[in-house]
């Protein structure tokens, strides 16, 4: 009988896309025969994620949670391949759990990935088992955690599809030692502002925008004032003008208040500050999107395949 090493394991994973504690067991089942073992899984259903890894996941949801503290929220995006399965109760319930997980792990994506749920279940293993059992391909994409040490994280759920999860999901961080009832109240109308304004912003404050986003913005600008046939000195005091006017829509502090249109979100900020008698600072904000920023690939998709199997397309 082979030993059963954590390099075979690790084989055996690469050549069947289940997951550890599957591979492991699969290998000590067969005396550590790699064929024997393939089998093995593939009597589970367990070797099937393997073949739908390359197809594009970009539906699915977005499962937000705040910790019991109200002081941490978390955001993390787990992807299908169609819309049809982000109603499945067993994939929103795994969603759910993966927040859960992110609340309890100080790290990125691969770090959730490796944490075990409250069942002890892995992470990558419950995705492996959920490509399995459902048909689709699924990855777990992104998360964002945010935190302060006195204060409030706000969370904000846009068009829920079940509990804690839904297409669009906000997080906002208040940072005070103010009521944090309060505090929380304002943080979820921050919230909704961010995921309900015409030009979601893309930083709290000027000094935080990408220098590249306003690199590419100065350039458009300063085609577009050249064009115009002004002299040059003219046309450069136009650009830092639109530059200026550019990041009062983009910048968060500077955008007006959804709710209240006179106000900033900045001058909302001071007037909580007022309300509950102590400073108050936004200390960050989160906003996914599901799907935001995946490129689908031109392959069919999983509903185009069902339907070219029953031989409907």
């Amino acid at each position: 009988m082979a030993e059963v090493t954590a390099a075979l394991v690790k084989d055996l994973r690469e050549k069947s896309g289940a997951g550890m504690m599957d591979c492991k067991k699969a290998l000590q089942e067969t005396a550590g025969d790699m064929e024997a073992a393939i089998d093995w899984l593939r009597t589970k259903g367990l070797s099937k994620a393997a073949k739908k890894a390359d197809r594009a996941a970009a539906e699915g949801l977005v499962a937000g949670k705040t910790s019991a503290d109200g002081k941490t929220g978390v955001l993390v995006e787990l992807n299908a391949e169609t819309d049809f399965v982000s109603k499945n109760e067993t994939f929103q319930t795994a969603a759910r759990e993966f927040a859960d997980v992110a609340l309890t792990v100080d790290g990125d994506v691969d770090a959730i990935l490796a944490a075990k749920t409250a069942k002890g279940d892995v992470v990558s293993d419950v995705i492996t088992n959920l490509i399995a059992t459902i048909g689709e391909n699924m990855r777990l994409r992104r998360s964002a955690r945010l935190s302060v040490e006195s204060g409030a994280v706000a969370l904000y759920l846009h068009n829920k599809q079940g509990d804690d999860v839904a297409k669009l999901a906000v997080l906002v961080a208040l940072e005070s030692t103010g009521d944090a009832e309060a505090l929380k109240d304002v943080g979820r109308k921050i919230a909704m502002h961010v995921a309900g304004t015409p030009t979601p912003p893309l930083a709290l404050t000027s000094a935080e925008l990408d220098p590249a986003v306003v690199a590419k913005e100065r350039e458009i600008q300063t085609q577009t004032a050249m064009e115009s046939g002004k002299p040059r000195e003219i046309a450069e005091k136009m650009v830092e003008g639109r530059i200026r006017k550019w990041q009062e829509e983009v910048v968060l502090l500077q955008q007006p208040f959804v709710m209240n249109p006179d106000q900033t979100i900045e001058q909302l900020v001071a007037e909580t500050a007022k309300a509950v008698g102590a400073p108050v600072s936004v200390k960050g904000f989160v906003r996914f999107v599901l799907g935001e920023g995946v490129e689908k690939s031109e392959a069919p998709d999983f509903a185009t395949e069902v339907a070219q199997m029953s031989g409907q397309a």
